[in-house]
């Protein structure tokens, strides 16, 4: 029986996720939600209904599962809980230091009805949290180095976009070259925030607006530029259609680490991603831990859980003894 897959949230996560059960033949996009007027909503699937958000509780029964594609900021702290009392849910929050708190407040709606959820499904946190634990299991005594990109940051980019004068902009997050290969070497550097990525923003101001107020509006914003060597171009708004339309991403998690009686040989372990799109390459991660869900619910579990929590065969739709035979 297809898994029967709800979306709440039809923006680039949300179509990435439509992309992504469309390629799960064990699944099938049973209905969207959307905050929008649901009769302007145009989606790809033939034949599903786009609902309001407000009509998902009375859908109770008739979805597996419901995939959350809101902004970690401001919707899924209150969506995920709530849609938690009628649903097994997935979501992607990806505000790491509120991630225990999260956590709770969904763990205690999901316990409460009896569902699954599963949070901050993606690839960081999310498929990187794994490999950080994988690697960290393996060579307890080394140290750990995360590298973001070459990537756009839709979060920085959108604090571009809230400067005054600024019409439209993007952020590129880029690791330091030299920094990546002195981790790779084994020789386990120290490194600043600022030696490990550098920050390019594309800028489109708009018409007569002051653009040394907007560079240093950039380069000298706390939390999110300051910190990092941030070089600032303004271009035509063709050429940002033209050249930063995607929404390319990826990154790097290393450990390096000692074995040996007297920690005489160096060890590296690396996992990387390139991704073309970082919106579809995060909604197929969460499609497999959707997937997950299902299965968890079915054999009784509740409660919330974590990529932490879900043993690697629950993602596949392949069972146990395809996979002892063919990826083990």
């Amino acid at each position: 029986m297809a898994i029967k897959v709800g979306i709440l949230g039809y923006g680039n996560l949300g179509k990435g996720v439509e992309c992504a059960v469309k390629h799960n033949p064990d699944m099938e996009l049973a209905a969207v939600f959307t905050r929008r007027d649901p009769s302007c909503l145009k989606i790809l699937t033939e034949g599903v209904k786009v609902f309001s958000a407000d009509e998902a509780p009375s859908m109770k029964g008739q979805i597996d599962v419901m995939i959350l594609c809101g902004g970690s900021a401001a919707d899924l702290p209150g969506q995920t809980p709530e849609m938690a009392a009628y649903f097994n849910v997935v979501d992607s929050f990806d505000t790491h230091a509120k991630i225990p708190e999260h956590f709770e407040a969904v763990d205690q709606a999901a316990s409460r009805s009896g569902h699954v959820a599963v949070i901050s499904a993606g690839w960081d946190p999310g498929m990187f949290s794994l490999n950080r634990l994988y690697a960290n299991a393996i060579l307890p005594g080394g140290r750990d180095y995360t590298f973001w990109g070459k990537g756009v940051s839709q979060g920085h980019s959108d604090a571009i976009r809230r400067i005054p004068g600024v019409k439209d902009g993007r952020q590129y997050t880029i690791p330091v070259e030299g920094a990546l290969e002195a981790v790779r070497s084994g020789s386990d550097p120290e490194l600043t925030t600022r030696q490990k990525h550098t920050r390019e923003c594309f800028v489109v101001a708009e018409e007569g607006a002051d653009k040394e107020a907007i560079e240093r509006a950039i380069v000298t914003m706390p939390n999110y530029f300051a910190d990092y060597d941030t070089t600032v171009h303004f271009i035509s708004q063709e050429e940002l259609m033209r050249d930063h339309a995607g929404i390319p991403h990826g990154g790097f998690v290393i450990r390096t680490g000692t074995t040996g009686w007297e920690d005489e040989h160096r060890n590296v372990i690396e996992y990387s991603l390139k991704l073309d799109s970082n919106p579809e390459f995060t909604a197929s991660v969460i499609a497999a831990y959707a997937r997950a869900a299902v299965r968890l619910s079915r054999e009784g579990q509740r409660g919330c859980k974590t990529v932490f929590d879900i043993a690697p065969a629950y993602l596949s739709a392949a069972d146990g003894a395809e996979l002892r035979k063919h990826m083990l």
